[in-house]
């Protein structure tokens, strides 16, 4: 994991809703593979939509998010 995360991969939309920039993927679903058991490696090769620096904007974006949240 020596990637830098670059918040800027990720938008907030009206709703509240964290995607990851242009690929219509949520952090949330991100989130829920990998406690699903997918490896990055499998999200990537089902979701040829998202990029290997996308992990790390979504790790560092999920770390920063209010306790409060819950994911959807």
């Amino acid at each position: 994991m020596g990637e830098e995360a670059d918040l800027s991969r990720i938008t907030v939309q009206g709703s509240g809703e964290a995607y990851i920039r242009g690929s219509g993927t949520t952090v949330a679903d991100v989130l829920r593979w990998l406690a699903s058991g997918l490896t990055e490696d499998e999200i990537l090769h089902e979701h040829p939509n998202l990029e290997i620096a996308d992990f790390p904007a979504v790790y560092a974006y999920a770390s920063q998010a209010p306790r409060k949240r819950t994911l959807n």
